[in-house]
């Protein structure tokens, strides 16, 4: 197929996936081999579709588009590096989850920067005494045991976000060990005009709220601060001049319905004190009247034991 057919193919596809879809995951595919995309098209098979491409070419599509509608020039940010686009009408959030859940183990690749640290357990590696040397030279700590060599306490061997070195990548190789898991990444989100990073998606429906009364309250903050009233601001305004009549009220004659339990209250606080046993006073009445007859057959007891000695 020509190249010129191949591309007017390829932006027709593209302007029919972003009218007919209305959010789009940016998807990252470094080290991603074409047999494991192919297993994340056919999970999202009736859900969603991946189209990857030049950032050249679509970048000339949505920059088109853009220009009929403004909304997708947001894109434009998010067409950087390996990247690529997964259209879809479904929930986000599963949509996400179906292509990250698809991993495979990669074993580490020599000047690459390391997604994580990397650990090698202590115990047996299986390597006859012969290589010894070579764990000399990476200062790991090693001992001979049962005609193996055997390391002796965990190693810190490659550490996040640096270089992995060709030692490192040979010891590894040596132990068999694959310490990186590759896979498709959603690097952000597109919808409706909007272009947010992916992290978004975990946020509940609490962390919602709790986002909008933390504005709040700082809106609420700054309002009574400046002196500029709003509508969050209001309510706490209200209180505030609520308190100021009432003491208004406490500190001179005036009076008015809301102030006067105040009053009342610092006029006779015995008042309000002896409300509160009021209502189980029936019931104290009963607990003090229980304990009187013993006292009583007491004193029966006494009265008796003193006739009989006197008999």
């Amino acid at each position: 197929m020509p190249d010129r057919t191949r591309k007017v193919e390829f932006r027709a596809r593209m302007v029919e996936y972003l009218e007919t879809y209305k959010a789009i995951l940016v998807i990252n595919v470094d080290n991603v081999g074409s047999s494991q995309l192919q297993k994340v098209r056919i999970a999202l098979r009736g859900k969603a579709v991946i189209l990857m491409g030049k950032n050249t070419m679509m970048r000339k599509v949505v920059r088109e588009q853009s220009e009929k509608d403004p909304k997708y020039a947001a894109l434009l940010g998010a067409l950087n590096g390996n990247v690529g686009f997964c259209f879809t009408n479904e929930n986000l959030s599963e949509i996400r989850d179906t292509i990250i859940e698809n991993k495979v183990p990669a074993g580490a690749r020599s000047g690459a920067f390391a997604p994580k640290d990397v650990w090698v357990p202590k115990g047996p590696t299986g390597l006859d005494p012969g290589q010894t040397q070579f764990f000399q030279a990476l200062n790991i700590a090693t001992k001979i045991s049962r005609g193996s060599i055997e390391i002796v306490s965990d190693v810190h061997l490659i550490k996040k976000n640096e270089r992995i070195s060709s030692s490192a990548v040979a010891l590894l190789s040596k132990l068999n060990i694959k310490p990186f898991f590759f896979g498709i990444s959603v690097l952000q989100v597109y919808e409706t005009g909007c272009l947010y990073a992916v992290a978004v998606l975990d946020l509940t429906e609490q962390d919602m709220l709790n986002k909008f009364w933390s504005g709040v309250n700082m809106v609420a903050a700054v309002s009574l601060a400046i002196g500029y009233p709003t509508l969050a601001s209001l309510p706490h305004s209200f209180a505030n001049a609520f308190k100021q009549l009432v003491a208004v009220a406490v500190e001179t004659e005036y009076s008015f319905p809301e102030a006067q339990p105040f009053k009342d209250y610092l006029a006779d606080p015995s008042a309000f004190a002896s409300a509160a046993p009021a209502a189980g006073g029936d019931s104290g009445a009963a607990a003090a009247a229980a304990p009187e007859p013993e006292p009583e057959e007491e004193e029966e007891e006494d009265e008796d034991m003193g006739f009989s000695l006197f008999d």
